[in-house]
């Protein structure tokens, strides 16, 4: 099985998250698009009070990919990927950035493109790559917390403001980390299996990640596409 760092940002950097409703669209965008079927009647006024997939009732899919972990920052969004089907991968990018794009340029009455090319896509290599990947894509909203960005630069003393970076990262609903820790967020789009089963352990490796305990350096073209 491959898997793959997937990344797309919006067109000149600009925010393709305007409010919650944006992030739920594209939430359920990830659930309804990972099917060999087309999608069809997807609802443009998704309310985010009425958003819970895990209470909603779907007829069966035929998945696309496996999606193992998520992030949705303001103007990109990262997702780890696996493949279901031959070419699942393209299928379901090409389906998911056309299908909000459409919702974006219908809501936001503008015309053009929203995302910025296509989706980049890097393959998990080895083991560090392999063990360092999860931690990243649920660390970005640390970019948001005001002294927590130097995770990116990760010294050996770790992040100054832990405790509150930990908070932070479990007030943010828009990534997988809340049920990686076993906290249920959106388990119905995800797949945890690849990385053991979610519970309160996660949380403890974040902590010990973000002080600086394990140290992983990674090149600038690598699986961070940053």
């Amino acid at each position: 099985m491959d898997l793959y760092h997937a990344l797309n940002r919006g067109v000149e950097k600009k925010d393709i998250f305007l409010d919650t409703q944006d992030y739920a669209r594209f939430v359920h965008d990830l659930y309804v698009f990972n099917d060999i079927r087309p999608a069809e009647n997807t609802r443009r006024n998704l309310q985010p009070q009425m958003f819970d997939l895990r209470s909603r009732t779907f007829e069966k899919r035929e998945k696309l990919v496996e999606l193992h972990g998520w992030c949705l920052m303001r103007n990109h969004y990262h997702l780890l990927l696996s493949e279901k089907s031959e070419g699942g991968i393209a299928k379901f990018l090409r389906k998911l950035n056309i299908g909000y794009a459409k919702y974006f340029n219908e809501k936001y009455e503008r015309n053009g493109y929203v995302f910025s090319g296509r989706t980049k896509k890097v393959l998990i290599e080895n083991d560090a790559q392999f063990n360092y990947i999860l931690h990243y894509i649920h660390l970005n909203p640390l970019d948001y917390l005001k002294g927590a960005e130097e995770w990116r630069i990760r010294s050996k003393g770790g992040i100054k403001n832990l405790k509150d970076a930990l908070a932070y990262l479990k007030s943010y609903r828009w990534s997988s980390y809340l049920d990686y820790i076993g906290e249920q967020n959106f388990p119905s789009i995800l797949t945890t299996s690849l990385f053991g089963e979610p519970s309160g352990s996660y949380e403890k490796t974040i902590e010990k990640y973000l002080k600086g305990a394990e140290h992983t350096e990674l090149k600038s073209n690598s699986i961070a596409l940053e």
